[in-house]
């Protein structure tokens, strides 16, 4: 079978680096060695000097700081004569290394009139690859510190060279697709998500103090549910059946807490057939939370928490500042409690300026269609319920800058929460429903789940119909589900948190894909 010779193999720079591989190899230097131990980082070294007199030649440097040994990716280089200088990057930072004529070696290498240790740095070697140094620290005449290195390794030969140093990698799909790349060059990157590993280890620490248990479930299943959202459908050879991605985590994590866990979280992928857009991508990641005997107003004053506990690990405050091109207009989003608690009619009034309980359903309807771009099928078709939830996403939403919960929500926006124990708001159709917004975005949802098995079945076969008569959205009735809250569920909240959006809002990102690894992209048209 012939495969096709992909195209970097014609570029000028790869046939290059190709020819000093081999010539390399034909040295009997390994270009990829199996394992090189560093002892410091970049920007450790400045720290570990500090208070330290160091000189300023390589001469005066030894014996005044312990040897180093570093590995980074080569990024900058000239040669001065006797002596040739470089910058190499870590994780950390940069630093800068000075090669020497007659004091570098190059391990593996045995020098010779023709290839001198430095002439191999400087023909053999190109920015971009990975090398490791040896050697010990001291000042230039410029006060810039620097390793004099006695010895360096290559760990790994790049074919392929970095993006231009002048113009960079300013392309955000590039960016996205070649995130490699992006991490490489643009270190506001970098820190965006390793700060996204400290948010994940902030929240797992809250949720381990209040005594929740980490659980996980499966992504394949035999039937969906747990949102509105359209799956993606795979087949299962081994049993010959069709299976599920799961969008959401809610079913199984309920069943866990029949079979008499008290408190348990899950954090993990979840998958919805839908559009891309600036905070939505098809895959992404979800915390959700559930203890028994608690219930929506409990899981309010949870979140608060969490989010005040995120924004004290990485910030020592509960405000978030958000960047800005003038500093004087930096927003700041403050996360102590008590957030603002409004219903759904509430903030339709205060936001939106209309008084639902004052208006009739056609009157509702003339008002969506009229001055939101709504699909007319959608508004003429939808219950009462239906358009109060439409009017608060088309006149409210946006508006919620500062942190709110919504509480209080029409039946007909999920049927898996608990009527509401109000009597009034129980005749109305509404349920024990919070979302929480921040800069306009719902960054979570919660619930007093429904236990109530007979009721529960009948929303869910109502769901069922939906499915059957064309809404991709609705979900399947699930037996299994129903038979597990017949054996008893006790009196339990739940909350759902997206943490690619929490991730957004710590690290002041405009788009979903900036705080992904590899958001999902159209294939390169090769």
């Amino acid at each position: 079978m012939n495969f096709p010779i992909p195209d970097y193999h014609h570029h000028e720079e790869f046939q290059n680096r190709s020819r000093k591989l081999a010539e390399i190899r034909a040295l009997g230097i390994d270009p990829y060695p199996p394992k090189y131990v560093h002892t410091q980082k970049a920007a450790q070294l400045a720290v570990e000097v500090e208070g330290k007199e160091l000189g300023h030649s390589e001469e005066a440097g030894a014996g005044k700081t312990q040897h180093v040994f570093v590995s980074g990716r080569l990024v900058l280089f000239r040669a001065m004569g006797k002596n040739a200088f470089g910058h190499i990057q870590d994780e950390t930072g940069r630093i800068q290394v000075m090669f020497n004529r007659d004091l570098t070696n190059v391990a593996g290498l045995t020098p010779s009139e023709e290839l001198t240790a430095m002439k191999f740095i400087e023909k053999k070697l190109d920015l971009g690859d990975l090398i490791g140094v040896e050697g010990h620290l001291f000042k230039t005449q410029r006060g810039e510190l620097t390793i004099f290195a006695k010895g360096i390794t290559l760990l790994s030969k790049s074919l392929l060279p970095l993006p231009d140093k002048h113009s960079g990698l300013v392309d955000k799909g590039v960016r996205y697709r070649k995130r490699w790349l992006d991490l490489i060059t643009h270190p506001e990157s970098l820190e965006r998500f390793r700060k996204r590993s400290r948010i994940l280890f902030s929240i797992r620490s809250y949720l381990e103090e209040a005594s929740f248990e980490e659980v996980e479930t499966p992504v394949l299943q035999n039937v969906y549910g747990g949102a509105q959202a359209q799956p993606f459908m795979t087949h299962l050879n081994a049993l010959k059946q069709d299976m599920y991605l799961r969008i959401s985590l809610e079913i199984p994590l309920k069943k866990l807490i029949v079979g008499g866990m008290q408190k348990i979280y899950e954090i993990g992928k979840v998958f919805r057939n839908e559009g891309i857009d600036r905070t939505h991508n098809p895959e992404f990641t979800m915390l959700e939370a559930y203890a028994a005997g608690w219930d929506y107003n409990d899981m309010m004053d949870f979140t608060e928490g969490l989010f005040q506990a995120v924004a004290t690990a990485l910030y020592g405050d509960t405000k978030v500042r958000l960047a800005s091109e003038s500093e004087s207009t930096a927003q700041v989003i403050d996360l102590k409690s008590p957030w603002i608690r409004m219903s759904m009619k509430e903030a339709i009034k205060e936001y939106g300026g209309l008084d639902v309980d004052k208006m009739s359903v056609s009157e509702i309807k003339e008002r969506l269609l009229k001055e939101t771009p709504i699909d007319p099928k959608g508004v003429h078709g939808a219950s009462r319920g239906a358009l109060i939830a439409m009017l608060f996403e088309e006149f409210a939403e946006k508006h919620l800058i500062q942190p709110h919960h919504i509480i209080d929500h029409p039946v007909e926006t999920t049927p898996l929460c608990k009527l509401h124990r109000d009597p009034v708001l129980r005749k109305e159709g509404f349920v024990e429903r919070f979302e929480s917004f921040i800069l306009g975005r719902e960054m979570c949802n919660s619930y007093t789940e429904l236990n109530d098995p007979e009721l529960q079945r009948q929303l869910l076969l109502d769901q069922a119909a939906r499915l059957q008569a064309g809404d991709l959205e609705a979900n399947p009735l699930d037996e299994e589900f129903i038979e597990a809250i017949c054996q008893g569920m006790p009196p339990t909240g739940g909350v759902g948190i997206g943490i690619d959006r929490l991730v957004m809002l710590f690290t002041n990102a405009d788009s979903i894909r900036d705080v992904l690894f590899f958001p999902l992209m159209k294939p390169e048209d090769h």
